[in-house]
């Protein structure tokens, strides 16, 4: 497996880095000398000392926590000698940062500690100066600062990996639900218009055999048409199989002709007068398929009608049956359930209940989206 995609640029740019802090603290501490005639004066071992602790830098990403012993050892021997204060300590912050931000704060905070007590040690050495606790304060500063920022970034990219899961989390439970729902308005209504024409077959097969023959054909047509249907909506979770187009208003007539078969009348009123948005088209052809096949299954004995309507700001599809009222509103089967949910996706609004002559109404609005208004 390759390395992640931090990790890469960390090979190039961590020694980039390390050059750059080791050409400045070799010149900004000869700087410092001549603005600290106290100090040792620079030698060889100064020189190496400096050249090391920014080096260890080059692989701080790979090994943040022998990077930070390498650089705090380093600086506390540079230091304890008394060598010029300052620049060296930039390489000491960021193998604190470093450390902060790749580890576990237990383990960052413990490390981090730890390496405050190492570069520390020269405040007690007479060769040092021997400052006492009031030479702690600028190593514990520059240990402090950056090992807050390192948490602070570690927090803020754990979130950000915990955001992007999440996110993905969510996108697939939205089309494991799509594909569901599509799944159950497909099978549903097969199953209902099947059960429909296989109760007739039943009931007919020995007084009028050519009638249940014909309900059986039905059957035939109809289970054959819910497969094919079924296998375009699972297309989707397959790799690399392209979904076959989503039924729209254009296939209501084959639905009324299915139905038909089934002992359901159905009669349509009016029809889109423009093309409509992939998505409105599919929620208006599953809300009268779902509502057509809740009358075949509960309405009894009826006929039922369909009535489209599109105007500027949207379409309307109100479905009405004479049947004996079908299924409560609020019902808790997952069909009308189903239906709100999809019309509320597209900021429509979905109104179902017994109608006051009898019999059963389900209504849907679903706005256009303005850039696709007609």
């Amino acid at each position: 497996m390759g390395l992640d995609a931090p990790r890469r640029r960390a090979r190039w740019i961590d020694p980039v880095i390390a050059a750059g802090l080791t050409l400045f603290a070799v010149l900004a501490t000869r700087l410092a000398a001549r603005l600290q005639p106290m100090a040792e004066p620079l030698d060889p071992l100064a020189y190496a000392l400096l050249v090391l602790a920014p080096a260890a830098l080059a692989v701080r990403t790979r090994w943040p926590v022998p990077v930070l012993a390498t650089v705090s050892v380093t600086t506390s021997v540079y230091l304890s000698l008394g060598y010029p204060y300052g620049p060296i300590m930039f390489a000491y912050a960021l193998a604190v940062y470093t450390a902060a931000a790749a580890l576990p704060i237990g383990r960052a905070a413990a490390a981090a500690t730890l390496a405050l007590a190492c570069v520390s040690v020269h405040a007690f050495l007479p060769i040092a100066g021997a400052v006492g606790l009031d030479g702690l304060a600028p190593a514990a500063a520059w240990t402090a600062v950056p090992f807050a920022i390192g948490v602070a970034v570690r927090f803020s990219r754990e979130a950000a990996v915990r955001s992007r899961a999440e996110r993905a989390r969510r996108i697939a439970d939205d089309e494991r639900l799509r594909v569901a729902q599509e799944i159950h308005d497909v099978v549903g209504h097969g199953l209902a218009a099947i059960t429909m024409q296989a109760e007739i077959a039943l009931h007919l097969m020995e007084r009028d055999p050519q009638q249940a023959w014909t309900a059986l054909t039905a059957i035939s047509k109809t289970s054959r048409h819910a497969l094919d249907e079924l296998r375009g909506t699972l297309a989707v979770v397959r790799r690399g199989e392209d979904r076959a187009p989503a039924p729209g208003l254009d296939q209501l007539p084959a639905l009324r002709d299915r139905l038909a078969a089934a002992g359901l009348p159905v009669s349509f009123m009016g029809t889109p007068t423009t093309a409509l948005p992939a998505a409105i088209d599919l929620a208006a052809y599953r809300v009268v398929q779902e509502a057509l096949t809740n009358v075949l299954r509960h309405a009894g004995t009826a006929s039922a009608a369909v009535h489209i309507e599109q105007t500027d700001d949207g379409l309307t599809v109100e479905v009405t049956d004479t049947g004996r009222g079908g299924v409560p509103a609020e019902g808790g089967g997952t069909g009308l359930a189903g239906m709100r949910e999809r019309v509320e996706a597209l900021g429509g609004t979905l109104d179902a209940g017994p109608r006051a002559g009898g019999g059963f109404r389900v209504r849907a609005v679903l706005p256009m989206p303005p850039e696709e208004a007609p």
